[in-house]
């Protein structure tokens, strides 16, 4: 099996990324032609053939998604592009906006297209702002070629604008109504739900949240007419996937795979390995929301399913690799002051839970923690998985949960060890 394959990457490196012109040159915008030829309807039957799993973390299906959002029958929708990546070690977004732009620019008028959206709001975050001028150029040449606009590819009543907005920096704004806050002006703190998103999201309209990923699978699988895509990965986790690999590898970057390819190949063959060739102490997978394991899951096949049977998840992409230079409690520590200071306050079980479980892991990492202590762990982190607001609350403890499971010595309690 290859370990690197272009099918949402094929672009990459093959044109001119601030021109319209060369875009086209090498089939831009075809993809686009073809929609306007299908209903809304067909276009998420063909994402939902290629068993497209939205790419933000979720893992929500994609096609079901977009069949969902035409089916409101409303005069007004909208479509949000997520462009916020505010995982730690998640950078494989980033890559397909400094690398092909336009693709960006197209899947988003597609998506317009087919749920029947007049708007489309790319919220991109605060630390990507070096690219907001490639990608205000893109839309500003796309609206220039009639891409974007009125009657846009002369199909009547298709009117469809694209709007460029910037995060402030918080973490939580990558939790869709925040995201959806911040666009409107307001502090990026998570809504309550119902209502949900879907029905009542950006300005109290119907909307449909992707993240850059989702979006840039939508081109290709629309010319895909040999399902070239059906030929990667496995039965149950089909197609490409775009990660990002981090922290003690050699050469750490963003790569499309096949899903089906190893830990173990991942770390070793396309990163090069780990810096030092130090042993591997733990592997986040997912960001720092994500699970960790020990060397011993590197065989485990990157898929949904075997990464779901290892206790882990595919989450944001990201794999982080921490060697034995660093100890399990710093990096657990360092993991859990990010999300204390990530934190909006808005919800007691984060906010407190945070703050709890920062505190008992100082009394862990000096070895003064009692079994009680342990107990009152557990206890916090079940409350904040079970009662917070957003996602970042309920999985915040999620390497922390899963540490307890892999490295138990570290919790052990000293009297207990006596």
């Amino acid at each position: 099996m290859s370990k690197t394959v272009s099918f949402m990457t094929k672009n990459f490196g093959k044109y001119d990324i601030h021109s319209i012109d060369s875009y086209e040159s090498i089939g831009g915008f075809d993809a686009l032609r073809r929609a306007v030829t299908m209903t809304g309807f067909e276009i998420a039957d063909r994402i939902a053939e290629c068993g497209v799993k939205g790419r933000g973390g979720a893992a929500y299906d994609m096609g079901r998604k977009w069949h969902q959002a035409r089916e409101i029958d409303q005069k007004e929708k909208v479509v949000v592009c997520n462009a916020d990546e505010g995982e730690p070690c998640t950078f494989k977004d980033r890559a397909l906006i400094e690398n092909d732009p336009f693709r960006l620019i197209e899947a988003m008028i597609i998506a317009g297209y087919s749920i029947g959206a007049q708007n489309g709001y790319l919220y991109m975050r605060e630390e990507y702002s070096h690219l907001r001028p490639l990608l205000l150029n893109a839309i500003a040449q796309a609206e220039e070629k009639g891409y974007l606009g009125k009657n846009i590819l002369g199909v009547e009543g298709f009117d469809y604008q694209i709007h460029l907005q910037s995060g402030a920096g918080a973490y939580v704004c990558g939790e869709g109504t925040a995201l959806v806050e911040s666009i409107e002006g307001k502090s990026g703190r998570p809504r309550k739900k119902p209502p949900f998103i879907k029905q009542c999201g950006l300005f109290n309209l119907p909307t449909c949240v992707q993240n850059v990923e989702s979006l840039c699978l939508v081109p290709s699988i629309l010319l895909d007419d040999e399902k070239v895509y059906l030929t990667y990965g496995t039965e149950k986790s089909p197609g490409t996937k775009m990660i990002s690999v981090g922290g003690n590898v050699k050469q750490p970057g963003a790569f499309e795979i096949p899903f089906g390819i190893t830990l173990r190949e991942i770390i070793y063959e396309l990163a090069g390995g780990v810096s030092g060739n130090q042993d591997i102490r733990l592997i986040q997978l997912g960001g720092a929301s994500g699970k960790v394991c020990g060397p011993d899951k590197l065989d485990t096949p990157y898929t949904y399913e075997d990464l779901a049977q290892a206790g882990l998840t595919v989450g944001s992409g990201a794999i982080l690799v921490v060697d034995t230079r660093t100890s399990v409690m710093d990096f657990l520590r360092t993991t859990q002051a990010f999300f204390s200071h990530e934190s909006c306050g808005q919800c007691t079980p984060c906010r407190g839970g945070n703050k709890q479980m920062k505190y008992l892991l100082e009394k862990v990492a000096s070895g003064t923690h009692t079994a009680e202590d342990i107990k009152t762990m557990n206890k916090v982190i079940m409350i904040m998985q079970q009662a917070s607001l957003c996602g970042l609350g309920e999985s915040a403890e999620n390497a922390l949960c899963s540490a307890m499971k892999v490295f138990p010595e570290v919790f052990a309690v000293k009297e207990e060890i006596e």
